[in-house]
């Protein structure tokens, strides 16, 4: 395994679950500090895939999240949308919940903690430098000169995957012009504020710039949409982030300030997921990248841990060389066909966000006119910015 983030872990997990012994390599040192949320949002489909390779794992994650009170949709400071979950709708039947909220950095935890106990071998601050594959195997060399020698890689090394480009591959796709600005908050426990998901077209306080509000254990995120061509840094300023944000939150949240940064809004994935010798498998953000608009990027990462383990389990218990290659191969086809599913439903969202025909700019202006008395064009301005819920396979929603 190549990368500690939650892809990385997850694929050690899952191997070991399968009895399979890992080494995981770690480009950072073991007392690294990550800063911000990241990913936030802990998919029922994660919960249930993490329960299964490590029994009460999903559970303990679902336990430290939180599921919101309740979701707020507005048109230029309307409400246009309105749904509450305090009575316990939209908690599902089943035994995890549909969702957890909490900081990548707590996920993380949970899950390296696991991969302790269930006998990962780390190698930290192992910067990988080189890998070769052959039709035997695969060399992976780090920078400080330590080498190890495996049957399989699973690369979970991130967008700019050092292991992506030792194996040829390259990212395709597309990016937006603009940039997005992402400020985390720490609540104050004494003032408890509702955990209200919130988004707002054009929001009036903020020059028509849309804005989505996400609570998280212990906080919230402030996601500002800027306009084409604006620079993201003038609203990073600290005197500029005193500006607006209580244009969104309560003043109160100013002196509470966790990190603040900027993305762009991508649909990437890469031209394959695997090496020509079938012995390199990439997963997670070394495969494709997504705008965190739908919650795609770590929960799909996740999938991708999952079926790549499988994938390595049977090719080493594959009775001949096609047998094991086709394994893989069979990991790329369906991964591959998952991530475009998830780029494709991203530029969903994307062209409803920032809609250029006046066709879709009437309709939304139509549906938040009309939403008090159809309540389902409300519905419709709620879900839309997220993309399409639709099963990305026939295993999984991501």
């Amino acid at each position: 395994m190549v990368g500690a983030g939650p892809v990385g872990l997850t694929a050690a997990l899952a191997l070991r679950a399968l009895d399979i012994p890992v080494r995981l390599l770690e480009a950072d040192p073991q007392d690294r500090v990550r800063p911000g949320s990241r990913a936030l949002y802990v998919h029922r489909d994660s919960l249930t895939l993490l329960d299964r390779m490590r029994p009460g794992l999903g559970t303990a994650i679902a336990r430290r999240g939180i599921r919101w009170a309740g979701r707020r949709t507005r048109y230029r400071g309307h409400e246009v949308f309105a749904r509450d979950h305090r009575d316990g709708s939209g908690a599902g039947g089943h035994g995890l919940p549909p969702y957890a909220c909490l900081r990548q950095i707590e996920t993380e935890g949970f899950l390296l903690e696991s991969c302790r106990e269930a006998g990962v071998e780390f190698a930290w601050s192992a910067r990988v430098e080189t890998v070769r594959s052959t039709p035997d195997g695969v060399e992976v060399h780090a920078a400080d000169g330590r080498s190890w020698s495996a049957g399989y890689v699973i690369a979970a090394d991130g967008a700019r995957s050092p292991v992506r480009a030792a194996i040829g591959r390259t990212m395709v796709g597309g990016r937006s012009n603009s940039h997005h600005v992402v400020v985390d908050l720490a609540d104050d426990p004494r003032v408890p504020e509702p955990a209200l998901r919130t988004f707002h077209y054009h929001h009036p306080g903020l020059g028509g710039r849309h804005v989505l509000v996400v609570p998280f254990a212990g906080g919230r995120q402030v996601d500002l949409q800027c306009r084409p061509g604006e620079d993201p840094e003038e609203f990073l300023d600290e005197a500029r982030l005193r500006d607006w944000l209580p244009q969104v939150v309560d003043r109160g949240y100013l002196d509470r300030v966790l990190w603040a940064s900027r993305y762009p809004f991508l649909q990437l994935v890469a031209d394959s997921f695997v090496d020509e010798h079938r012995r390199v498998l990439l997963a997670g953000e070394a495969a494709h990248l997504f705008a965190p608009f739908g919650a795609r990027g770590m929960n799909s990462g996740i999938a991708d841990a999952d079926a790549a383990a499988s994938a390595v389990a049977l090719a080493l218990r594959a009775t001949g060389p096609e047998r094991a290659r086709g394994a893989v191969e069979d990991y790329a086809a369906e991964r591959t066909a998952a991530a475009r599913h998830n780029r494709d439903a991203a530029g969903r969202a994307l062209r409803h966000m920032r809609p250029r025909s006046p066709a879709l700019r009437g309709a939304q202006r139509a549906a938040a006119a009309l939403s008090p008395a159809v309540p389902r064009l409300g519905e419709w301005l709620e879900r839309a910015p997220y993309g399409p819920r639709t099963a990305a396979t026939a295993h999984g929603t991501y």
